[in-house]
């Protein structure tokens, strides 16, 4: 799948993925209301408001970029009509040639870390049927509970020839209580980019493995150190834009090629409408600014190579 990613990288020119994070105060009025009037004020029609914002915002951007990322808390919030709207996002964002990242940051041990990789990237037997549930292509986990919370994913991820993204050093401002604490002359979040190291060697694609990382653009220094420490291991880098990250502290994260990194936008796209500079679209042209958006936030980083 990493080679898939690649590759559409390449075809779109764009190092770009789009975070389907939506929340009820970023839908357009109208959108919500539509919704409400369907089904409403109830949780159900508050999937449907999601559901019907998200089909805009990909029709909207899609021939643009390369993958999606949907936060899957966005949906959870709702119940278990948020949780068939995650899933028919990642059917429809499949459907119109996105690589979709389930945005999950699952992390257990033993039988629930292997259950957790066969619901979003593996397959599950019921009788005599093998089936997928929700399907993702990448899903992001947590490390920090050690390398049988990751062993289950790397297993699933050699049978499906999916992939995933481990947490290293992520882009919130509280991460260093515990991810920058002094390890054996290192910070933590060190030791952990080695263990990544390691793993992306078991399942490797042709240039980069299929176990990426996750290192907030925040820290452009830390990501150069890491960039080093897992050569092989895509970065996905969050934070661009809405948590302070610009295309200059991106340079560092991407090799000589403009490969080994992808940058996530998840409010200053599908919010754009929202913001002076693209308050012209207006409200009933939401897509509109989040394509206006993507556009904007593409030439700004191809302009550091």
């Amino acid at each position: 799948m990493i080679d898939q990613l690649i590759q559409k990288i390449k075809e779109k020119q764009a190092p770009v993925v789009v975070g389907l994070d939506p929340t009820l105060a970023l839908i357009p009025e109208a959108v919500k209301q539509e919704a409400y009037r369907e089904y409403g004020e109830t949780l159900e029609g508050a999937a449907e408001a999601l559901w019907q914002f998200n089909k805009a915002i990909v029709d909207a951007v899609c021939d643009l970029i390369p993958a999606v990322k949907p936060q899957s808390a966005m949906y959870e919030q709702f119940g278990a009509p948020g949780v068939a709207v995650y899933q028919k996002t990642i059917e429809y964002c499949h459907s119109r040639g996105l690589i979709v990242i389930g945005d999950v940051k699952r992390g257990d041990i033993g039988s629930t870390s292997a259950a957790y990789a066969s619901g979003h990237l593996g397959t599950v037997r019921v009788g005599s049927k093998v089936l997928t549930a929700f399907d993702e292509d990448f899903a992001t986990v947590n490390p920090y509970l050690g390398s049988d919370g990751i062993r289950p994913f790397l297993d699933v991820c050699r049978e499906s020839g999916k992939g995933i993204f481990v947490l290293v050093k992520t882009s919130n401002p509280s991460s260093g209580e515990f991810q920058d604490r002094d390890t054996e002359g290192r910070p933590l979040y060190e030791h952990v980019a080695e263990k990544v190291a390691a793993w992306a060697d078991e399942v490797m694609g042709k240039d980069y493995s299929s176990v990426g990382c996750v290192v907030g653009a925040t820290y452009p220094e830390m990501g150069k150190r890491l960039r080093s420490v897992m050569p092989k291991s895509y970065i996905l880098v969050p934070g661009y834009g809405a948590q302070g990250g610009t295309a200059e502290s991106l340079r560092p994260y991407f090799n000589d090629d403009g490969l080994g990194a992808i940058v996530n936008s998840s409010r200053g796209i599908i919010g754009a409408w929202k913001q002076e500079a693209y308050a012209a679209y207006g409200e009933a042209d939401y897509a509109g600014a989040a394509r206006a958006a993507v556009s904007a936030m593409i030439a700004d980083i191809n302009r550091i190579f």
